[in-house]
């Protein structure tokens, strides 16, 4: 996975600017908890005293241990009523970059608890490899990470096409090539990620995924929403010369937003994973709520990408966020897009086969 996210604490950091994945987060928590009573219920799933979850794409801040504890207090709840002794083992996941020196000092919060301590382990690498060993899993939770591809789509970059156009002609003729590019490289990402986890997983293993997609009566004939509002602050960026086309032409936002029927389709076919439940649900009062000024806008998206475009486009970060706020303030188009658009988040339940 190749998104990285700005270290630290501070006003422009991703733990400041990511409320938005935290009201995500949050519900999954009945998702959560009903797994983790099927799972302590099971005597054929786990070893006795041993359950192992991990949260891939952690993240940092306050959102590095939002699935986790939520899995933790099931089990305590759980295991207290039916006085048992908890299972103790958690393993957090992000990309090498992540600041895991604020991850460590937040997981203090977990041994701080009135619950028995429980054993915590990280584990840096892209979830499109090998993170586990065989069957060593029983609970793998994902928030707000699957939809970022682990690199641009190989049919855009082989061939020089780029994935966004200035002009409004060329861009809609391109669209089609794009958007096909983006679902071919979305569909051997999950693929590949689902035959990794098959095999970290125990027999009748849990997963829970939780990502940006679309509503499932809306047709794929647009770029992602966020990159869409990406492209269009960059182009403005062209126009006034603060970065250059050439430039711009190759860079590829690592963003797809699948339908359930795209994720139903690729997890049927794997047939490594039975799905137990699927949803789709409007997130745009998040969104609005969360969104609601220019500023709050800006901080979001540069909480997001500042890495990315930062690595591509040079020193010119500043000015993104100028750009997004004029955009903002004097078009309102923003806005209207962000009413108009076919941004869903989706929620699926899986058992491993």
């Amino acid at each position: 996975m190749a998104q990285i996210m700005i270290q630290g604490q501070g006003e422009t950091s991703y733990a400041r600017n990511s409320s938005i994945q935290n009201a995500e987060q949050k519900k999954t928590k009945p998702w959560i908890e009903a797994v983790i009573v099927e799972l302590c219920s099971s005597t054929g799933t786990l070893q006795p005293g041993k359950m192992v979850i991990a949260d891939l794409g952690c993240s940092t801040g306050p959102n590095a241990l939002a699935l986790v504890s939520i899995a933790v207090e099931a089990i305590h709840a759980h295991c207290l009523q039916f006085q048992q002794l908890p299972p103790e083992c958690v393993v957090l996941n992000d990309l090498p970059e992540n600041n895991f020196n604020t991850v460590v000092k937040s997981r203090i919060t977990l041994r701080q608890s009135n619950d028995p301590v429980v054993m915590t382990g990280i584990t840096p690498g892209s979830f499109y490899e090998r993170l586990f060993t065989t069957e060593s899993l029983h609970l793998v939770c994902l928030s707000n990470s699957m939809h970022w591809l682990s690199k641009a789509p190989e049919d855009l970059t082989r061939n020089l096409i780029p994935a966004y156009d200035i002009d409004e002609h060329s861009r809609s003729e391109r669209l089609p090539i794009v958007l096909e590019a983006y679902a071919k490289q979305y569909r051997k990402d999950f693929t590949l990620f689902l035959e990794l986890r098959a095999k970290e997983l125990v027999s009748g293993g849990r997963m829970i995924v939780s990502l940006v997609g679309r509503r499932s009566d809306a047709m794929t004939t647009k770029f992602s929403y966020i990159l869409e509002i990406v492209a269009q602050i960059l182009c403005v960026m062209v126009s006034e010369g603060v970065i250059g086309k050439e430039k711009f032409d190759s860079f590829y936002g690592l963003l797809y937003e699948p339908s359930s029927e795209e994720l139903r389709e690729i997890i049927q076919e794997g047939a490594s994973f039975s799905i137990r439940e699927m949803r789709a649900h409007d997130p745009r009062t998040d969104m609005n709520n969360a969104l609601s000024t220019p500023g709050r806008f800006a901080g979001f998206l540069r909480a997001l990408f500042e890495p990315v475009l930062v690595q591509h486009f040079g020193d010119a970060m500043d000015e993104f966020v100028r750009t997004a706020e004029r955009r903002w303030i004097l078009e309102g188009s923003l806005q209207e897009e962000r009413v108009r658009c076919p941004y869903a988040m989706l929620v699926v339940s899986l058992t491993k086969a």
